[in-house]
């Protein structure tokens, strides 16, 4: 588990410099590996048996895996941030996204992003 919560943090930092640097689509791409890292570390902490965190992407889902109740804005943000995996990764999309993008799209976008990390941190450290 202590993987997953030390390379989210990092992830963090360089989600939060790639959006100071203007890097917006690289910015989002990146909070979607810390949130998804989250979710695999409580998935570990969950499943002290099976530990392993499956392989997959969907937040969604690895949320759904973890048990967590959640309403359906969260899963509405957690679905949108879903895209920022596929639109930064494929050459089919990433120029829209890239342009999606905008100073305020992605600000707006971190400000969930650090909202979903800090509840997500809540959850691992419950008992």
């Amino acid at each position: 588990m202590n993987y997953w919560m030390e390379s989210s943090d990092e992830d963090y930092e360089t989600m939060l410099s790639l959006f100071e640097h203007k890097h917006y689509h690289w910015s989002l791409f990146v909070g979607h590996l810390l949130i998804e890292r989250l979710l695999k570390g409580l998935y570990a902490k969950l499943n002290t048996k099976e530990p392993y965190a499956p392989k997959i992407h969907n937040l969604t889902r690895l949320a759904e895996l973890c048990n967590l109740k959640v309403d359906s804005e969260t899963v509405s943000k957690l679905n949108l941030i879903n895209t920022f995996n596929q639109e930064a990764r494929y050459e089919t999309t990433k120029r829209e996204f890239y342009h999606l993008c905008t100073k305020d799209f992605t600000q707006e976008q971190v400000q969930i992003i650090k909202e979903l990390r800090e509840w997500l941190k809540t959850q691992i450290n419950k008992e």
